[in-house]
């Protein structure tokens, strides 16, 4: 008889929460995106909680924000990802490490050194959240006056993908002899090199590093335009989404994983887990305070600046007590856009009240409530395959984190739909994801 189905639970940690006011709660950390002792805290109490991950989301770049908002954002320091997540390899044990790392703004040898070096670090908890860059300022650092054109970012993706998995293949899993006799290191039969040449990138290899200890790192995704949908369903295991509908989840669930048989993989090899922001109290009404104290606190600069980066667009002069009128498109996050264009329409907000949301939880599924009441809302995505389980963001730390695990994670348990055990020692292992062959030795 096959096991009952299980959630899967990652943490938006970025690196450690989204809304913009967190930082100014009371009780809250101000410092807490870049005190390592505080993230320390934060990721072996995750790992108290079973959480399969902490995931990382970066910039290579400030956000691309009028100055009177930026300087209310907590954000505009924070750790390097690679740099960040080996420290935290090392104070935690079975706790997955994901990172952000740009196929836009990066070479493929780059990054698959990094991750299969994090890989080893971590015993085999490494994932590599594949992005194209939205931020256009990136470009700006990188040599160039513009960004990168959405469907060409998409199609250097593609090939990135390839490239830095062929480099993880470079070595058979028992290439190093090590025989002391001998003197020989190495099998030359079990090393090959890669020799790409195509319409991006041009790798000799191999990489000088060992196959990591997964065979590949967890690849993680988080589009969801066409193009993002296409190279999910063709290479991703895991995929961050931002529904928060649960019939349009629904509908993004099918289409994914449908898009996966045509290609030939399993949906099974696929977690998808939507982005869902949470507040915890004693009492719904309790909750709802908790949220509206937060949301209180996001100054109006920040709320509109926030807004304008994730339309792609300046919407400062609009008519702010006004509808949102038609957003012509940009070169940055479609899918992030139009999300929050349908939300606009669907719920009839104006610009100021849209801009609240995005300036708060960046108009994400929220779940505020008792932790009845939040798994009660939680189950019903899970059981009626909208989601495979949540990428939680938390309101402010460390209460909320706290409150998540303390609270949260006993419900879940307690109904059967989370672990109370890890099942494994590797992040693919706890996610239950297979070990990819190495496609050049058997």
């Amino acid at each position: 008889m096959p096991e009952p189905r299980q959630m899967r639970l990652g943490a938006f940690m970025r690196p450690v929460t989204i809304h913009t006011a967190a930082w100014r709660y009371p009780g809250a950390y101000t410092d807490a995106n870049f005190n390592f002792k505080h993230l320390k805290r934060f990721a072996q109490t995750l790992e108290r909680g079973r959480f399969d991950a902490f995931f990382m989301a970066d910039h290579q770049a400030l956000l691309n924000m009028p100055i009177q908002a930026l300087k209310r954002s907590g954000t505009v320091t924070s750790f390097e990802p690679l740099t960040l997540l080996p420290a935290l390899a090392v104070v935690t044990e079975r706790l997955g490490l994901i990172a952000t790392a740009s196929t836009t703004y990066n070479e493929p040898y780059h990054v698959a050194r990094r991750f299969a070096s994090l890989d080893h670090l971590s015993g085999g908890r490494a994932g590599w959240n594949l992005v194209t860059s939205g931020n256009p300022h990136e470009a700006m650092n990188f040599g160039r006056d513009e960004h990168v054109e959405h469907d060409a970012r998409y199609a250097r993706a593609r090939e990135f993908f390839d490239v830095v998995t062929g480099l993880w293949d470079s070595w058979a899993d028992d290439a190093f002899i090590r025989d002391v006799e001998s003197g020989i290191y190495f099998d030359p039969e079990k090393l090959h090199t890669l020799n790409w040449k195509g319409a991006h990138f041009k790798v000799k290899g191999p990489l000088n590093i060992a196959r990591p200890v997964q065979g590949w790192p967890v690849i993680v995704q988080a589009g969801a335009s066409e193009a993002g949908r296409q190279i999910a369903a063709e290479t991703a295991e895991a995929v961050f989404t931002g529904q928060t509908s649960i019939v349009e989840a629904r509908k993004f669930y099918a289409d994914v994983k449908g898009r996966m048989e045509k290609v030939g993989r399993s949906p099974d090899h696929m977690k998808i887990l939507p982005g869902v922001f949470v507040v915890v109290g004693d009492t719904v009404e309790a909750a709802r305070a908790k949220k509206r104290k937060l949301d209180s606190l996001v100054h109006p600069d920040s709320g509109i600046a926030s807004l304008s980066v994730a339309l792609g667009t300046d919407v400062s002069g609009l008519a702010l007590d006004g509808p949102l009128p038609e957003i012509p498109e940009s070169n940055a996050s479609q899918s992030g856009r139009q999300r929050l264009v349908d939300m606009a329409a669907r719920e009839n907000l104006t610009v100021r009240q849209l801009a609240q949301i995005v300036g708060g939880s960046y108009g994400a599924l929220e779940l505020v409530g008792t932790p009845e009441t939040i798994v009660d809302q939680m189950e019903e995505w899970f059981s009626t395959r909208a989601c495979d389980g949540f990428n939680v963001m938390f309101p402010y730390v460390p209460e909320g984190l706290d409150d998540f695990v303390d609270r949260v994670i006993p419900e879940l348990q307690r109904r059967g739909l989370f672990r109370k055990e890890y099942e494994g020692k590797t992040l693919r292992e706890n996610l239950g994801l297979p070990r990819p062959e190495n496609r050049f030795f058997s």
